[in-house]
């Protein structure tokens, strides 16, 4: 099957050797999303909530990149550094995903690049 890269400068550009995001007849797989600013591409300040805001803004412009929104995403998954922040983790995700709730892993993790607290990857169906 024939693939497509996907990429935006609205979005941090890859840490290694790997795509932003990948089309796949109608499926889109977006990469791992730190919450990096993508003019500095250093991490955001604050906690959870601000990395969770930023993770998501990421994943917002890479969607768009490829013509999709939140409403497309059918598969999300969450790695996370501290499990006891996962609410506040929820509050910040529900604000993006609104109605459209798709499955969904999260998981703990001991360590994730640039030592950040959350990274989000999923696929959508476009």
């Amino acid at each position: 099957m024939k693939h497509e890269v996907i990429h935006t400068n609205n979005a941090p550009a890859a840490l290694g050797p790997y795509s932003q995001a990948i089309k796949a007849g109608n499926l889109l797989f977006l990469s791992g999303q730190v919450p990096l600013d993508p003019e500095t591409m250093t991490v955001v300040e604050g906690g959870i909530k601000e990395q969770a805001t930023r993770s998501l803004t990421n994943i917002k412009n890479v969607l768009a990149e490829a013509g999709a929104d939140f409403s497309n995403v059918v598969k999300t998954t969450v790695f996370i550094k501290d499990m006891n922040e996962f609410n506040d983790l929820n509050e910040v995700y529900a604000e993006f995903f609104g109605e459209n709730k798709p499955a969904r892993s999260c998981v703990e993790v001991a360590r994730l690049p640039k030592d950040v607290k959350v990274e989000i990857e999923l696929i959508a169906v476009l």
